[in-house]
């Protein structure tokens, strides 16, 4: 393998924090406290670690084992981030909150918002690309500044305010919409 790149890990890094987008999630995340539905940062940020790393390792097997690409595997993660986009834009409830003991941790906050088909696709992308330990490093210190955006999402709520988380949750609202389409026009595309 050679030595390790610190170009590489800034590519990696760079392109994983912009799928991720933790800081776009920060309205979510507020919105999830307003709604007294707890999640536990450290644990948010583990579990993601955990899950995107074993994907990164078995995804495509595991997809391969039921028969499923990537590309169907993106569309459907495209209409799961579509349903979340929807409530956040429109203020509607259907996502049900049915995760062990109604925290918020696994779902949504694990899948789909921090380790969701657009994390798991770049990674097996990044894969092609990069070296096995820049793009680990770089999927640590994202899930590094995860943890800091759970952890301190009640900091962000008390400088914006209620009205800023507001506006800020229709805005991107309107930004993961646009994300899911994109995510699902390209890979219907690349399965037809």
């Amino acid at each position: 393998m050679g030595n390790f790149s610190i170009k590489d890990f800034i590519s990696a890094f760079i392109v994983l924090f912009a799928i991720i987008d933790v800081t776009g999630s920060l309205p979510i995340f507020a919105d999830l406290q307003t709604k007294n539905r707890k999640f536990s940062p450290a644990k948010a940020s583990l579990y993601s670690f955990l899950v995107m790393l074993a994907f990164f390792f078995v995804g495509e097997v595991i997809l391969r084992l039921f028969n499923v690409d990537v590309e169907s595997f993106a569309v459907a993660g495209a209409l799961v981030i579509f349903v979340i986009a929807c409530e956040m834009t429109f203020g509607w409830e259907i996502f049900k909150m049915d995760s062990p003991g109604g925290s918020a941790t696994l779902v949504p906050v694990v899948f789909p918002l921090l380790a969701g088909p657009g994390a798991f696709t770049t990674l097996l992308s990044l894969k092609a690309e990069y070296a096995s330990p820049e793009i680990i490093a770089a999927l640590m210190l994202n899930m590094v500044f995860a943890y800091l955006a759970l952890k301190y999402v009640y900091l962000a709520e008390k400088i914006i305010g209620a009205g800023g988380i507001y506006v800020l949750r229709k805005f991107f609202g309107i930004i993961l919409l646009a994300i899911s389409m994109k995510l699902f026009i390209s890979n219907v595309t690349r399965l037809l």
